[in-house]
């Protein structure tokens, strides 16, 4: 089975710093903000599982976003 480029699907998972804005981090995900943790780098896939873990506490509830095209 084919499974999309997930860098190519155009979405972000979206985690807002409670605190700070500018502390906030994406993710590439796909439509649905399933998040293809294998394509993550080391420390990527670091901060997501930190994020993940913190949710209420450093960050709010994740959001899928579209992905700005460059």
């Amino acid at each position: 089975m084919n499974q999309p480029d997930i860098d190519s699907t155009g979405y972000e998972l979206h985690f807002e710093s409670l605190a700070d804005p500018c502390q906030a981090c994406a993710f590439p995900c796909d439509a649905h903000g399933q998040v293809d943790m294998d394509r993550l780098g080391d420390a990527a896939l670091h901060r997501y599982l930190y994020a993940r873990a913190v949710i209420g506490r450093v960050y709010r509830l994740p959001a899928v976003r579209s992905r700005a095209r460059r």
